[in-house]
């Protein structure tokens, strides 16, 4: 952490730019934190056991068939609560409004474009290694070790870097499109989920005023009773002796209605439940748009730097020139390690995001409950 001294006579700008940059490493730290916690570490391991798994199954399934299987990971299955089966049941059983119901299908359909950007980053580290054969076996060119096989090598170069011209970008299987008609439906379902809120938020504020007026309304018309009562009192001696009784009938029934108001005032009305569930249902929707809004730039970052060696070693082979390829394998070695940081980001954000969908969904699903008991 950077600790920058307060000097006297500082200006109010020198004043704010400083705490703008001490707040940084703050936000860096609770970024880093989210890391460290228990729910992370439990999903991050939990992904990486079923990714074995596959990976394992993968491999088997290729060496007793002529042709591979596509990779895939198939992660919500194993990672998304509460499981969708619950959710389901839930839904059938309980009569929810339809836009809960869109929600949990939206975090489906969320966690269902993690699982998608993860098969990307691990097929792409499989065919990364390609490149990192290259460049070592350019390396060897390059140093001379080996200078009776150049020939061959460079052979083995070039058939590497017309691969991975050829190759599939993995990062092809989510486009921006498909990340752009998401975030727009998503935009669509957080403004129904805020309309209809502030709609049940306007009935509850107008039943409360005509609670309040009914209430008014009946101690006025029990006052004006009692009046009479007593006007009637010195104007009648049957009066006399009936009115106390009158009184104390008219003052149980009124303390009796003020005992029943006071009770439904504890209780939830079906509106209010409807309001928080909304609530908390909107708040899981625009977390699920930041997150993804976050992984979809990462992902175009990724996708176009994989066209762009895509595009360098097509150059390369098409040229056939030593200096060509030098400088390819020269910018390949370069930005490896930048690239394989960059993937390594965006699977963290994929688990994080996963996280969120959980907490979101569990946060949901207990207001749902706790509200219909």
């Amino acid at each position: 952490m950077n600790f920058i001294s307060c000097k006297p006579g500082r200006s109010r700008k020198e004043r704010e730019e400083d705490n703008l940059c001490t707040s940084s490493p703050n936000v860096n730290d609770e970024y880093l934190e989210a890391f460290r916690t228990k729910s992370y570490i439990e999903i991050y391991n939990k992904a990486q056991g079923q990714f074995g798994k596959t990976i394992s199954t993968t491999r088997l399934s290729s060496s007793t068939s002529s042709s591979p299987l596509p990779f895939a990971m198939h992660l919500t299955e194993h990672l998304l609560e509460p499981r969708q089966e619950i959710i389901t049941s839930m839904i059938q059983g309980l009569k929810l409004h339809h836009l809960l119901v869109d929600y949990f299908e939206a975090s489906l359909e969320a966690s269902l474009c993690c699982d998608k950007i993860l098969e990307g980053i691990h097929s792409m580290r499989l065919a990364n290694r390609r490149i990192a054969r290259v460049v070592m076996l350019s390396k060897r060119v390059h140093d001379g070790t080996n200078n009776k096989n150049d020939q061959t090598l460079k052979d083995s170069i070039y058939k590497e870097l017309d691969s991975l011209a050829l190759q599939h970008n993995p990062f092809s299987i989510i486009s921006t499109m498909k990340f752009q008609d998401i975030h727009d439906r998503y935009i669509e379902l957080l403004h129904r989920l805020k309309s209809k809120r502030r709609r049940t938020q306007r009935r509850l504020a107008l039943k409360r005023f005509c609670k309040r007026v009914g209430g008014i309304a009946l101690i006025i018309s029990h006052v004006a009773i009692l009046i009479a009562l007593l006007v009637f009192c010195f104007h009648s001696i049957v009066g006399m002796v009936a009115a106390p009784t009158i009184v104390c009938g008219l003052v149980g029934l009124f303390m009796k209605r003020i005992k029943k108001r006071k009770h439904a005032s504890f209780g939830t009305s079906s509106s209010e439940r409807l309001s928080d569930q909304l609530d908390v249902a909107a708040k899981g929707v625009y977390i699920l748009i930041n997150d993804l809004d976050t992984m979809s730039r990462m992902v175009k970052r990724l996708h176009d730097e994989v066209e762009h060696r895509k595009a360098m070693a097509d150059v390369c082979v098409k040229n056939m020139k030593s200096e060509i390829w030098k400088q390819v394998m020269r910018e390949f070695h370069e930005h490896e390690s930048s690239f394989l940081d960059q993937l390594e980001e965006l699977e963290e954000h994929v688990y994080l995001c996963f996280l969120t969908i959980n907490r979101s969904r569990r946060l949901v699903m207990q207001e749902i409950m706790e509200k219909e008991h």
